[in-house]
């Protein structure tokens, strides 16, 4: 693996609200934000509706959403020391949102990983195909999203209430979700102390952004149009929801990316890894299809981190000279990343 700040970044991509902080200096009247009033109202209506204990290190909470009307299933891992608060992760899920077989806690050490250390690991059930965004209208396959809202203002009060956590918080993500941890940090900054990307595209806006995502919503989330997500594809949703166009808004924010290059690896793309013998993974999907996605998202986190680069954003990213679109690397990238988010996090 090679390891890069923004501060020396070089080319290595071959293989491939505080929304608007208005200060009123005019003696005029002062209107409140209908957004803002909007996602304060859905937040205080949303509410744990029960708490199910999986053993002494693991919670489920059950948490209805207001802005989806909906319950959702939130994994947590405790922290090792309950003696006084802790800071949160959120480690959000990939395309399959936590509703396949496609997650964290089957595919990978997490639960053992985390057991000693003393942060709470929040991970979502739900929300899959949707980007974790707020959808402009509802989809007739996908129905309602409205995930930014949740997770920025919803989530966050009862989390904090329910788990004492003290104010410190980080966001990691997986493939899809690897975009949206950073729409939730431009959304509202300075609320994320750290996002972690690990083979994500994260651009929106530019035609190879926009079929990466079309691929993922329609073709392979089945929904009815992508257009449900963002609005016309020319239009200015997709902008705003773009990391790469809206770059500076991560200032302040810590910043940690890794992709492979999509060309395979022993152990992890052959049949030594355990995945493909115990039904969790293909090998032939892992290589046929996952390599081709992961040199996307080299192409893309390159991208990323050249913007970040020119606007002097300091970021940690990893480009690994080897690497499919799976779960092993991921898991390695957990590993990887985790003095930095725990750095990050005052841990």
């Amino acid at each position: 693996m090679t390891r890069h700040s923004t501060a020396t970044w070089k080319r290595a991509a071959q293989a491939s609200a505080l929304a608007l902080t208005c200060v009123l200096t005019s003696a005029g009247p002062a209107f409140a934000d209908p957004a803002q009033d909007e996602a304060s109202a859905t937040a205080s209506a949303s509410y744990i509706e029960s708490v199910e204990t999986v053993d002494e290190q693991q919670l489920v909470l059950n948490v209805y959403s207001a802005s989806m009307d909906e319950v959702f299933p939130i994994q947590v891992i405790l922290p090792a020391d309950r003696s006084e608060p802790r800071p949160m992760l959120y480690l959000l899920n990939g395309a399959g949102g936590g509703e396949d077989s496609a997650t964290w806690k089957r595919q990978t050490d997490v639960v053992d990983f985390f057991s000693d250390k003393n942060v709470n690991v929040v991970t979502p059930v739900g929300g899959a195909w949707s980007y974790y965004t707020d959808w402009v209208q509802d989809d007739p396959v996908l129905g309602r999203n409205k995930w930014q809202t949740f997770l920025n203002e919803e989530l966050p009060p009862l989390l904090d209430a329910e788990l004492n956590t003290n104010g410190r918080r980080a966001v990691a993500a997986i493939s899809m979700s690897a975009t949206s941890v950073f729409n939730l940090a431009i959304d509202k900054p300075g609320f994320y102390d750290a996002v972690a990307a690990y083979s994500g595209c994260v651009q929106s806006s530019d035609p190879i952004g926009q079929q990466f995502i079309r691929t993922t919503v329609e073709t392979w989330g089945g929904a009815d149009s992508v257009e449900n997500m963002w609005g016309p594809l020319d239009g200015p949703g997709w902008v705003e929801n773009d990391p790469l166009v809206n770059a500076e808004k991560l200032r302040g924010t810590e910043i940690y990316m890794s992709s492979g290059n999509g060309l395979p690896s022993y152990p992890n793309d052959s049949l030594d890894n355990p995945r493909m013998n115990d039904g969790r993974a293909s090998l032939p999907d892992q290589l046929i299809i996952g390599g081709p996605i992961e040199a996307a998202t080299n192409f893309c986190t390159a991208n990323m981190a050249r913007r970040l680069a020119e606007l002097e954003i300091p970021a940690v990213v990893d480009f690994r000279d080897r690497g499919t679109h799976s779960w092993a690397y991921w898991e390695d990238d957990i590993h990887e990343s985790w003095p930095f988010l725990s750095g990050a996090l005052g841990l």
